[in-house]
């Protein structure tokens, strides 16, 4: 890269350096107005938390947080595991307290 494109990067302000900028100021703003007025203070910061609730709850909510749906058929030609009844082994843990059960498996090859 050459030094001009660093400084225009280095230039560029953070999102969070604007955050804090913007918390900064918001809370030099409630400060002065508690120090005037307790009570009109106390329901300012009311109302902004009423304000902040109802958009939390309104927002829309994205769908990347959606389950996927399900496959609709196993592609062809993979090999499973079917888990049967029969145990394989059993192991206990190291204080004797916790103990995984492993199920005997057997593959399976999908009918063409």
């Amino acid at each position: 890269m050459s030094r001009r494109q660093d400084d225009e990067e280095a230039a560029e302000p953070s999102r969070l350096t604007g955050g804090c900028v913007l918390v900064v100021l918001g809370g030099g703003a409630v400060a002065a107005v508690v120090a005037a007025a307790p009570a009109a203070g106390l329901l300012g910061l009311w109302g902004v938390g009423a304000g902040a609730l109802w958009w939390t709850v309104t927002r829309p909510l994205s769908d990347s947080s959606a389950t996927p749906p399900p496959p609709s058929e196993p592609p062809s030609g993979d090999v499973y595991a079917d888990e049967t009844e029969e145990v394989d082994r059993v192991e206990w843990g190291p204080e004797g307290v916790r103990c995984t059960i492993h199920p005997k498996r057997v593959t399976v090859r999908p009918d063409p």
